[in-house]
């Protein structure tokens, strides 16, 4: 610490220095502290902005937890609905297509990710547009061997970077094509999203569907086996007319119980295109409206158009490539050095000593060739890789339009079968009215006519389930979709629960 000493004077007697007759070390003193204290202030003003860290522990238990208390008529799901002006009341009385759609957007595990991956994009464009910080270094010094006129000696030296040749630019651009495409990319999750839950929908009302049949059918087949062991009792039909009839009763039963598990497998699979346990659809009415009947054929060109121009995941590839120009140019820009400036002041021994420095870096060992080379290779996969994506579209388009339009032949068969066996229905009815057939003859033919209901609702379901397939592949709303519903979610979207 510096203490002021006693003032000599020309006698060599003492006295204290007045208030205002500071000596030459008080004012080295003075300097001393004055810069000491300048960097503290210094330091404590870069710390205010600081953002301090705040713990979000990850607990197992309590993931499952929420997970299992996920129900459809969670209050944070009708805020989400009324978000997106949907009407019908809360809670809603029936589950349909678009409706469940809402619902798996808001609790779609794979919809959270996207989302989180679309933050952390974000953030890297922030990160993209920060600039360097200079940096100040302090050097105290203390000569042991030169008190006079005083010991210290106080370095302060200032380093401020200037980026050259559009580096940052160049990075902001990079980085905001890598949000773009992680845009993209969520709209693709949530396409994906509702396709699953398309076919999962599809699946559950064509199991219900042939269930119902199948005990329909195994009703008429039941009468019709005691219809026939009646007839065998009486001596006027062989046994072996009886046995393929008890055959195809069993297989029919087999068949039911198969209808049962295929049923329960698809609710499974539909609480989990939501993002809800299966207990969650206890209770819960579900509207397969618009799944009985086939939609229109769909025009093959106008559906690869669409594709190729608009489909989320080739947009996210073209960003992608786009991001890897900007990084190929960021890599050419730092063949040229950056600029650092060093203004410092120095203290030395009682001397006040001012100077600015200049720095570069010299580029004469390398000109960042090898990064420049794994900027263009990276340009070069990225291209790539769109192309290889965009054989796949057209591939997936061809492959769901051609099998679409085989569902959509064989569906109009099943009808024109189906309307052909109820007229044949109808008739024997009436002849047996008549008393002109037996009864096991109009039970035969009711028998037939289940078999064909079975058919064409088993090519309904086919054609909605490649429906679905042609929708993934396309992307993009169906004629018989809901055109407005949201795709992305804003910033101000009600967050998703955890996500196991």
């Amino acid at each position: 610490m510096c203490r002021p000493r006693p003032h000599r004077g020309r006698f060599g007697r003492s006295h204290p220095a007045g208030p205002w007759a500071r000596t030459n070390r008080e004012r080295r003193c003075v300097s001393v502290t004055s810069v000491a204290l300048g960097a503290a202030v210094l330091a404590s003003v870069a710390g205010t902005g600081c953002v301090r860290y705040r713990a979000q522990p990850l607990l197992a238990e309590q993931v499952m937890a929420d997970y299992a208390a996920r129900s459809l008529d969670d209050p944070g799901l009708g805020a989400f609905f009324d978000m997106h002006h949907v009407t019908g009341g809360w809670p809603r009385r029936a589950w349909d297509l678009d409706s469940l759609t809402l619902a798996a957007f808001y609790f779609s595990p794979a919809l959270v990710q996207a989302r989180a991956e679309w933050g952390t994009a974000q953030a890297g464009l922030r990160t993209a547009g920060q600039r360097p910080n200079p940096t100040l270094t302090a050097s105290p010094q203390y000569n042991t061997t030169t008190p006079v006129p005083s010991p210290w000696i106080m370095a302060l030296n200032l380093d401020v970077p200037f980026e050259t040749a559009g580096k940052r630019g160049h990075r902001l651009a990079q980085a905001a094509h890598l949000a773009n495409a992680a845009r993209w990319n969520l709209a693709a999750t949530a396409w994906q999203v509702r396709s699953r839950l398309r076919r999962a929908l599809v699946d559950l009302a064509a199991a219900s569907e042939q269930e119902r049949l199948l005990a329909a059918q195994q009703s008429a087949q039941e009468q019709h086996v005691r219809l026939l062991e009646a007839q065998l009792a009486a001596g006027a039909i062989p046994p072996a007319e009886v046995t393929r009839e008890r055959i195809a009763l069993d297989t029919t039963r087999l068949t039911t119980l198969d209808a049962k598990r295929q049923r329960a497998e698809s609710r499974v699979a539909l609480a989990e295109a939501i993002g809800v346990p299966v207990g969650a659809l206890e209770g819960v009415e579900l509207s397969f409206a618009g799944l009985d009947r086939v939609p229109p054929d769909v025009d093959a060109p106008a559906a690869r158009r669409q594709a190729l121009l608009h489909r989320a995941d080739v947009l996210a590839a073209l960003s992608e490539y786009a991001a890897s120009e900007a990084a190929l140019r960021l890599e050419v820009a730092r063949q040229y050095p950056d600029l650092r400036l060093h203004p410092g002041y120095e203290f030395d021994q009682g001397d006040n000593h001012w100077g600015v420095g200049l720095s570069l870096e010299l580029p004469v060992l390398n000109q960042n060739q090898g990064p420049i080379a794994a900027a263009e290779a990276r340009r070069a996969a990225c291209a790539a890789n769109f192309n290889a994506l965009q054989a796949r579209v057209v591939a997936a388009i061809e492959r769901s339009v051609a099998a679409y339009q085989v569902t959509l032949e064989k569906s109009a068969t099943a009808d024109s079968l189906l309307a052909h066996l109820e007229r044949q229905e109808r008739v024997l009815r009436g002849r047996f009215a008549a008393g002109d057939v037996s009864r096991s003859e109009v039970v035969a033919g009711q028998v037939e006519l289940a078999a064909a209901r079975l058919a064409r609702a088993d090519a309904v379901a086919k054609a909605h389930q490649t429906l679905a397939l042609l929708e993934e592949a396309l992307q993009g709303p169906l004629p018989s979709s809901a055109d407005a519903l949201p795709l992305l979610a804003e910033p101000g979207t009600p967050p998703a629960p955890p996500t196991p």
